[in-house]
């Protein structure tokens, strides 16, 4: 007797070669699916070890031809130690109060990520973005995701990051903070925290998405110790493989 799986089949798309906001000069293009139905949370856990990211319900993978220069990145939590940059970043910041929000667009986090993007990605898409662009990004997920807030002691919203739920750990969607508050490191400060929460929580990492080692606005991912690369379909230490990507796309069992 043949039993067919009552499985649907998931389908996987390559997209139109656009520039690449990593690297000057090349194209990107990725392999992207929909995460939908019932099993969108598991199928994101499964690819986000795959070495996938998420956006609003889109999984992706750069799968950029002839360039490996993403590489997926995730911090051990368990086993993670702040260096002396990192020590002085969480005593700069002792007196932010880090609130768990739901997923759900506020005009005052808007406007201070409008703000943010103004200052330091101006000639990026996201600078266009409206108000309800904003609250796609923030509200359309169809998995477990909040957003952290970080405040003064005046209770002023210094940052915010956008923080997917995984079964193995925390993932760093996207952060934004007051360009103003420079000085106070506050993307660095959101990793810490997030570390400090997965272990809270007895998750053993914290994805950081793609480490571009040739990017300066990416290397900073590798200065979190100990953390693994995902090299050749396989999770490996930072620091005991050489830094040649394999390309981020791996099998998954959908």
């Amino acid at each position: 007797m043949l039993h067919r799986s009552s499985r649907r089949p998931q389908f996987f798309y390559t997209t139109a070669p656009l520039p690449c906001p990593y690297l000057a000069g090349r194209t990107e293009r990725k392999i992207v699916t929909e995460l939908s139905g019932t099993d969108a949370e598991a199928l994101h856990d499964r690819l986000s070890r795959a070495g996938f990211r998420r956006s609003h319900n889109i999984a992706y993978s750069p799968v950029c031809p002839g360039c490996q220069a993403c590489i997926p990145i995730r911090i051990v939590a368990g086993a993670f130690e702040p260096d002396r940059t990192q020590r002085k970043v969480a005593r700069a910041n002792a007196d932010v109060i880090a609130a768990e929000m739901p997923a759900r667009a506020t005009a005052e986090q808007f406007a201070l990520f409008h703000r943010y993007q103004k200052a330091r990605h101006a000639d990026g898409d996201m600078a266009a973005m409206g108000f309800y662009d904003y609250r796609a990004m923030v509200e359309d997920t169809p998995i477990g995701t909040g957003v952290v807030e970080f405040r003064d002691a005046t209770d002023r919203l210094l940052g915010a990051c956008l923080t997917d739920r995984l079964s193995d750990g925390l993932s760093a969607v996207y952060s934004f903070y007051d360009p103003a508050a420079e000085k106070r490191s506050l993307g660095t400060h959101a990793v810490l925290w997030l570390v400090d929460r997965a272990r809270e929580l007895g998750l053993p990492y914290v994805y950081l998405g793609y480490w571009v080692p040739e990017s300066r606005k990416m290397a900073y991912k590798a200065r979190f110790r100990p953390s693994e690369v995902l090299m050749g379909g396989t999770w490996r230490m930072l620091g005991d493989a050489p830094v040649v990507a394999a390309p981020a796309m791996t099998s998954v069992e959908a």
